[in-house]
């Protein structure tokens, strides 16, 4: 009878273990520092209650991301769209799954220029980080206003390659004349008085450039219920910071940006970067083509939107949860 009573509970105790095991499935997240990536960071902490574990990483910029994930070392990741539309054209095996931000980018001049308008630009340098969104939005903008450009002198005007972290440096040192900006940097140059807005530049065909999740091809197919339960956790999440804006400021300043960033970065650079869900391969196919007239990723077979943008995920997520 003891025997018994003792096989029984090795055994409840291995399905409770057993459970707890499925309980703590693993995804392994890569994600970017920025104020408008703050509901994805805050997928890891809701993820008790949607039954799995989220490892999040940290990476300097979406290229970053990208190589990770061609490592093998991520399911699941966020970056600007161009990041992942040339990941995708070099051979990421990913998917377009969700656009969790709109917007995020700002044209800042130094604030003693007072530069207008984009043709001021002309005989200046500009700051931008290569490879970046900003990148395709700032060398649109130029292009549709009839300025030639180099990262060497010559034309009218000259890039300056630099991190996201060195930008506001540079415009502030004056190494700089204007900066393509992401949030919350480009509102916090405003905010500190040594920059000026010249444009938001979202005029160019890709309108507000939607930053995007993609997933694995081997996560989407072969982990489809963990997948499931991850979307579903992005978008209660997202929709957490949508509908209660105290608890998105909360965490993007103290847990993200551990103090470095004040209400009105945070007001600012959110207002330029609304937190969202959706994606299409229209946004993506015009992102692709606009990166192909500009040269960026300088890519020798451009994705099709179609074949690799994959809502199904993401609309099972939002319908599940009532969201719209």
């Amino acid at each position: 009878m003891q025997l018994t009573s003792f096989v029984k509970l090795v055994a409840t105790a291995a399905i409770v273990m057993a459970g707890s095991a499925q309980a703590q499935e693993v995804v392994r997240l890569g994600n970017l520092k920025f104020a408008h990536y703050g509901a994805v960071s805050y997928i890891k902490e809701i993820a008790p209650k949607c039954g799995i574990k989220v490892e999040e990483r940290v990476f300097a910029k979406g290229l970053d991301v990208m190589q990770a994930i061609i490592a093998g070392e991520l399911d699941v990741g966020t970056t600007a769209s161009e990041a992942a539309i040339s990941g995708r054209a070099g051979g990421a095996p990913i998917y377009v799954v969700a656009g969790f931000a709109k917007g995020g980018a700002q044209l800042v001049s130094r604030a003693d220029l007072k530069l207008k308008t984009v043709k001021d630009l002309k005989g200046k340098k500009v700051g931008v980080t290569r490879g970046g969104i900003q990148e395709v939005l700032l060398l649109a903008e130029l292009q549709q206003n009839g300025l030639s450009v180099s990262d060497q002198p010559g034309k009218d005007v000259q890039l300056v390659f630099l991190a996201y972290a060195d930008l506001n440096q540079a415009l502030l040192g004056k190494q700089i004349d204007a900066m393509m900006q992401s949030e919350p940097q480009s509102s916090q140059a405003i905010n500190k008085g040594f920059g000026s807005e010249i444009i938001k530049p979202y005029d160019t065909p890709i309108g507000e450039p939607i930053r995007t999740m993609v997933m694995t091809e081997k996560f989407y197919k072969e982990k489809r219920p963990l997948a499931e339960k991850f979307m579903n956790c992005f978008v209660q999440a997202t929709k957490t910071f949508i509908d209660n804006k105290a608890v998105a400021e909360k965490y993007v300043r103290e847990v993200v940006f551990k103090g470095q960033i004040t209400k009105d970065d945070f007001d600012d650079a959110i207002g330029n970067s609304p937190y969202s869900y959706d994606i299409t391969p229209e946004h993506i196919q015009t992102t692709t083509d606009v990166m192909v007239k500009t040269g960026v990723g300088r890519m020798s077979k451009p994705p099709v939107a179609k074949d690799w943008v994959k809502t199904d995920l993401l609309e099972a997520a939002k319908k599940s949860l009532g969201v719209k």
